[in-house]
């Protein structure tokens, strides 16, 4: 079995396919989805899919795209929203300087206050970071994640930052971009850290894996994440879906029947 650790099922690049996507995705093996939250919109669509869908569990958060739109009221709703029953993360949160849709200023306080909030309501945070890794890892430091820890989502950074990640606890995953053809360097961190620290993903409906890119992402894909994750680690498949399986379960409490 796989879960997609992070998929947008709540994108509307899904709104007339989402049965047969999660059908393909279960003829493949793809039994759980991690559905992330990006605005409240997103978030508040997430929500309501897992309340819909016994296979998909909701993350809530504000994505530094959007930082700018943090508020008062904003963070009461997202606060709302971690009550409910199936909301097992924050995020996606974090820091964008490729795109900077939103200030840095705005992305660093939207990020603070989200792992503030994080804290008060003991859940794991999805950390999006994207040319911004020495500003993510300070934040992090001073900041503290947390006794509920967290994941490095689409992790992109070298193996150091990698390192220092793993020493604040956190989890490490991999999307479709492990598998491009120019991503040597990323593949020599997944060899190079601890299989039980990994999740996979496919961030659906970007990133697809090689050799689908140019097509639409979909959960039934994370199998190629998991496939060239086994090449570089020297493991079996079935040891990377079992373990990357235990270390999603684990992180963010999934209550499975």
């Amino acid at each position: 079995m796989w879960i997609d650790s992070h998929c947008h099922l709540n994108d509307q690049a899904y709104n007339e396919t989402l049965d047969q996507v999660i059908a393909l995705a279960n003829a493949s093996n793809v039994n759980q989805f991690i559905v992330v939250g990006y605005d409240l919109e997103s978030s508040k669509r997430a929500v309501r899919l897992a309340q819909q869908y016994d296979s998909i569990w909701a993350t809530v958060g504000i994505h530094p795209h959007d930082a700018k739109c943090w508020n008062d009221e904003t963070a009461q709703e997202v606060k709302e929203l971690l009550t409910e029953p199936k909301v097992v993360a924050v995020g996606e949160i974090g820091l964008d300087y490729y795109y900077n849709h939103s200030s840095k200023e705005d992305q660093i306080r939207a990020f603070k206050e989200q792992l503030t909030i994080a804290k008060e309501y003991n859940k794991p945070i999805i950390i999006h970071n994207r040319d911004a890794h020495q500003d993510t890892l300070d934040i992090l430091k001073k900041e503290g994640v947390g006794p509920s820890r967290g994941v490095m989502h689409c992790f992109s950074g070298s193996l150091e930052v990698a390192r220092e990640c793993l020493k604040l606890g956190l989890n490490i995953s991999f999307a479709g971009s492990l598998t491009f053809n120019n991503a040597h360097k990323l593949r020599e961190v997944a060899a190079s850290i601890p299989i039980e620290k990994i999740l996979v993903e496919t961030d659906s409906p970007y990133l697809t894996p090689h050799p689908h890119r140019g097509q639409q992402n979909s959960p039934a894909l994370v199998g190629l994440v998991g496939a060239k994750l086994a090449e570089v680690k020297g493991m079996t498949l079935a040891e990377v879906a079992q373990i990357t399986t235990e270390n999603c379960i684990s992180l963010f409490k999934l209550c499975l029947d």
